[in-house]
């Protein structure tokens, strides 16, 4: 196709995706998710919030020294302190370090947040964009709220932040109010009228509030929008934000009627979306676009039959154009270590030597348990031995006995900062008594919000795979817990909620765009 346009795409899933309720990462989790996204060749990747937090500067710094290709990207507020604080992390990635600095523009958030009148808003975001420069060219400046923002004084600050040194001019849909039609109305009016608009990337971030955050972003390059802010499985605040490999996926299915590309290396969808929900606990729906469990499935007669003689009857894109393997069999108790570190690998995950030699040390003894080892149960492996928090709880083994006769009783022992500590308690069930032992022993005041349960694969042998969602002082935090016995997953899950709540810092100032 003649005049294709390249989108950048920015991904945010370590900033905005991060303030999804219990999406906390630690330092190495961000770091692995970054690994995965240079893997995708994402354009930018959104590092973290410097000023926020210690642990967030620690993340940015980290990633700014390590990953290599895509610029890192670090927000702060339109303010001297938050921009020094930025660039003190991101200077280690040289020229692919940006300076994202924002400010809200929309009246309500000047009336009612700022306290700021029109001039005070200009003022301050070009004193914001110079004093950036003094680091770097590159900078990017958000109008928060442009979305419900008088398309009269968004170009004025559009305007005069470009001519102040903005490389890249963002206009979020923050609140996920608007419509495609409006929202490609709004870029097209600053397209059309900002005199040095092609000075700039214009840039969008749409929430999903209304479910439309994809729509709106491809209206917004339909418009003239030249990069898309968005992240891994849609995750963010509230409902969420633009879905990269939805938004990917779209402009790459659909390139017959829309003339643009991205440089995203597609097949390392699947494995960039189980990875974040490896990490996370955040697993999305079964009938998820792109990435969902029931994506490529077909349940109906007629669509099976259809599928069978050809796949383009229902399938509008192939499961191997996003990395997703129809093969889902993969090994058993007599598979040797370089096959299992092979899958590992096609499944996204690069373990060092000491990770590899635990994950299979624990793959042999679920496969003297299980019959047929499954690419999900790989996933659980990974979770449960590599990708875990520094552990301040330790489950060291337990006991529970229950029937329709008898008090569900749970004998749990633990490792408690080094200290092993025992307990039992009976409770109205197996798990309930489970909980009740560990809150026992560790003292915990978190409150238990949500429990769920799923079999990772099918069969009376299946691993149990259980995510507990724990609350304390207004922080959520998910654990996640997989092994056979249904119990020991629901105690592994309690026990990895309750280290990710003694491992969260400090309340971050928001950053709600």
């Amino acid at each position: 196709m003649e005049n294709v346009k390249s989108i950048k795409i920015f991904d945010t899933t370590l900033r905005d995706g991060e303030q999804s309720p219990g999406a906390s990462m630690n330092i190495d989790e961000k770091l692995r998710i970054a690994s995965q996204l240079a893997k995708l060749n994402v354009d930018v990747i959104e590092a973290g919030f410097p000023i926020a937090s210690e642990g967030d500067f620690a993340a940015v710094k980290r990633i700014a020294e390590t990953i290599k290709g895509p610029q890192i990207a670090g927000l702060c507020r339109a303010a001297v302190k938050d921009i020094d604080c930025a660039w003190e992390a991101l200077q280690y990635a040289g020229e692919r370090g940006r300076i994202h600095t924002f400010l809200a523009t929309s009246d309500i958030h000047m009336k009612y947040k700022l306290k700021m009148s029109e001039d005070q808003v200009v003022e301050t975001a070009v004193a914001a964009i110079k004093h950036a420069g003094r680091y770097t060219e590159n900078i990017e400046f958000s109008c928060e709220d442009a979305a419900r923002t008088r398309p009269e004084f968004l170009a004025r600050v559009v305007e005069a932040v470009i001519a102040a040194g903005a490389k890249v001019v963002n206009i979020p849909d923050t609140v996920g109010y608007s419509i495609p039609s409006e929202f490609a109305a709004l870029i097209r009016g600053l397209k059309n009228n900002v005199p040095n608009v092609d000075k700039a990337i214009l840039s969008v971030h749409c929430h999903n509030d209304l479910g439309l955050a994809v729509a709106n972003s491809l209206a917004a390059v339909e418009a003239g929008a030249e990069q898309i802010e968005c992240t891994i499985n849609g995750i963010g605040e509230r409902a969420g934000n633009c879905s990269l490999e939805e938004v990917v996926m779209a402009l790459r299915t659909r390139a017959d009627i829309l003339p643009f590309k991205t440089d995203i290396v597609t097949e390392h969808l699947y494995a960039s979306s189980k990875l974040l929900s490896t990490i996370t606990g955040i697993q999305v729906q079964p009938n998820k676009a792109i990435v969902g469990a029931n994506a490529f499935a077909h349940e109906a007669g007629i669509h099976q039959h259809g599928v069978l003689m050809d796949k383009s009857t229902y399938e509008i894109m192939t499961p191997e154009s996003i990395g997703l393997t129809q093969n889902k069999l993969v090994l058993g108790k007599h598979s040797g270590r370089h096959a299992f570190g092979q899958r590992l690998v096609e499944l996204g995950y690069d373990l060092s030597k000491e990770d590899l030699d635990r994950a299979f040390t624990r793959f042999k003894a679920l496969a003297d348990q299980k019959k047929e080892i499954f690419d999900e149960d790989l996933d659980a492996i990974v979770a449960d031995e590599i990708i875990r928090i520094p552990e301040k709880y330790k489950l060291v083994q337990m006991v529970t006995s229950s029937g329709s006769f008898a008090a569900p009783i749970a004998t749990v022992a633990m490792e408690i900062d080094g200290e092993i500590k025992k307990a039992a308690m009976m409770g109205g069930g197996p798990v309930d008594a489970t909980f009740k032992t560990i809150k026992k022993l560790t003292d915990s005041k978190a409150d238990l919000l949500s429990f769920t349960v799923g079999a990772i694969t099918g069969g009376t042998d299946a691993q149990g795979e259980c995510t507990v969602r724990l609350e304390l002082d207004g922080r959520e935090v998910l654990g996640q817990g997989a092994h056979p016995d249904i119990i020991v997953a629901s105690a592994k899950a309690y026990i990895n909620a309750l280290n990710r709540l003694a491992l969260i810092v400090k309340a971050r100032p928001s950053a709600h765009f």
